[in-house]
């Protein structure tokens, strides 16, 4: 298994700096066009929330992305330094009752384009899996 690593400041603005690491990771690992817009989406949603409501915009906590490569799948791997959240008690975003407040949709998308989401450390680390075949 083939990993990398990258480790960011708390600033919506270095999101920039996740495209590219995942544009990088696209060309050395061959990664199909089929499953590239989906693995942007869903890293990049999860490294703003990281930042955004993981570490509260401070630019003084890092938010840490590790990409893990075999044959079958590719996992990111993302970690703030926030407190945590509770992801066992997430609303449906698309649910009538919820669609008029914010939060939880960045979650619902990457699960709907993930193959995999799973949360660990209090939810201060989240895993997004894409099968490679």
């Amino acid at each position: 298994m083939k990993s990398i690593k990258i480790s960011i400041p708390s600033l919506i603005e270095n999101i920039k700096i996740i495209e590219s690491f995942i544009d990088n990771a696209r060309e050395k690992f061959h990664i199909d066009d089929d499953i590239y817009g989906n693995i942007m989406i869903s890293v990049t949603e999860c490294v703003s929330n990281a930042i955004l409501h993981g570490n509260k915009g401070d630019a003084s906590k890092k938010v840490d992305l590790e990409l893990h490569f075999d044959e079958e799948e590719i996992k990111f791997i993302v970690k703030d330094q926030g407190e945590g959240f509770n992801y066992e008690e997430l609303k449906d975003p698309t649910s009538p009752e919820n669609l008029e407040k914010a939060g939880g949709r960045g979650i619902f998308i990457m699960k709907h384009l993930s193959d995999d989401v799973s949360f660990d450390d209090e939810g201060r680390t989240t895993t997004l899996k894409f099968y490679m075949y």
